[in-house]
């Protein structure tokens, strides 16, 4: 399956910090630690999202460097995208975003 990021569309969105940042793994067993291309270490936060109808979604989101955001903030996803992924004949969607600003703050618009 080819990979292609999906750009996901935050603005009508209100995302809230429920599990600060921890390394993401590649396995859980040895506790290997995942890397992107460059050799950085991969970072999981724990997202709630909320959309204008009150439905509620907790989704896992990937960054690198560690994002300074802490649990109960609410924050905006910078350049998050969604890409597809199977294996072993399941499927799913993984979430990476280039960065996080607190919400309200200058700099979320166009820049999204």
């Amino acid at each position: 399956m080819r990979t292609i990021p999906i750009p996901v569309d935050v603005t009508k969105l209100q995302v809230t910090c429920v599990k600060p940042a921890k390394p993401r793994l590649v396995n859980k067993d040895t506790g290997e630690i995942k890397r992107d291309k460059d050799g950085n270490v991969m970072y999981e936060l724990t997202l709630l999202f909320e959309d204008e109808f009150s439905r509620m979604e907790l989704v896992k989101v990937s960054i690198t460097p560690e994002p300074q955001v802490i649990a109960g903030e609410e924050v905006v996803p910078v350049g998050l995208v969604g890409y597809v992924w199977e294996q072993g004949g399941r499927w799913g969607i993984s979430y990476r975003a280039k960065s996080f600003v607190p919400a309200g703050s200058a700099g979320t618009g166009a820049d999204l």
